[in-house]
């Protein structure tokens, strides 16, 4: 290959491949660094005997996150308060025509599947990641990761189980979730508990990331009761400026600026009619590649 068609062929693979890192780690920032040590093993390794240059790089890409994730576990163990992933901005409508397609992307890139994958090991992770959303034969998993198939629908079904036992109901209806979101921020920014208090399961939760660094509740706050009080408390001091609507994780959601930088990310779950999940991005670390333009 000239080095033109080896960057090309990098570049073309490079969204599955951020697509792959992100959702092994959470984080955008250490996604980009995975699939920039993935380009400098491919632009610096022997391809000769490389037949199928995504599946080598996917490959490449899987192993480098788990050991990424095996770091990044431990610095975890430090953090303060409720960790969220850092918020990914998606655009799945553009590029994902099938609405089937889309809802099963939303659902893997999702804050709340991304929360429950932290507790999976790394290679659980990264076997749920591989098959549930890119769609990967166990077989393939297995050469990428070195193991027997058998062992990696050991890996599979074990990941499966615990996805589905601790992930939170919810419904992937953009548009529904799209109107509740701008009704909320109506009953939240004008200070209405009552219709803030309609739009709640009273089981609903609030979650708020801050990383230590900025304002927010040090543990999740459970009850429509103390999720709306909350909130009412927060918008009656100023700390929602401007709001900006975009896609975060394959969902609607709200950016806040304050002084023309990110303050906040807000997302809503929504199941049956009501807000099930509020969560609040505030770490600051987080939100700096947002765009505020």
């Amino acid at each position: 290959m000239t080095t033109d068609t080896v960057t090309d062929v990098f570049e073309e693979h490079r969204p599955v491949l951020l697509g792959v890192a992100y959702r092994m780690l959470g984080r955008l920032a250490d996604a980009e660094d995975v699939v920039q040590d993935a380009w400098l093993r491919w632009s610096g390794a022997d391809r000769g005997d490389v037949r199928e240059p995504r599946a080598y790089l996917v490959r490449v890409t899987t192993r480098l996150a788990i050991d990424r994730l095996r770091q990044v576990k431990a610095r975890a163990e430090t953090y303060v308060g409720p960790w969220l992933p850092e918020p990914y901005v998606t655009d799945l409508a553009a590029t994902e025509p099938d609405a089937a397609e889309r809802a099963v992307l939303a659902d893997s890139v999702s804050l709340a599947v991304l929360v429950v994958l932290e507790s999976l090991s790394p290679l659980e992770r990264a076997v749920f990641v591989l098959r549930e959303a890119f769609g990967y034969p166990y077989a393939e998993i297995a050469a990428m990761l070195e193991r027997t198939e058998a062992a990696v629908r050991q890996l599979a079904g074990r990941a499966r189980r615990h996805v589905d036992e601790r992930r939170p109901r919810y419904d992937v209806d953009p548009e529904q979730r799209r109107d509740l979101t701008e009704r909320f921020l109506v009953a939240a920014g004008g200070g209405d508990l009552d219709a803030l208090m309609a739009l709640l399961a009273p089981d609903a939760r609030l979650v708020g990331d801050s990383g230590g660094k900025r304002k927010a509740p040090v543990r999740a706050l459970e009850s429509a009761d103390k999720v709306g009080r909350f909130l009412i408390g927060v918008t009656a001091r100023g700390t929602w400026d401007t709001l900006r609507h975009l896609e975060i994780n394959g969902g609607p959601a709200v950016l806040v600026l304050s002084g023309g930088q990110p303050d906040s990310v807000v997302q809503l779950d929504v199941a049956d009619g009501r807000v099930q999940a509020v969560y609040i991005i505030r770490n600051p670390d987080k939100l700096r590649s947002l765009p505020v333009g």
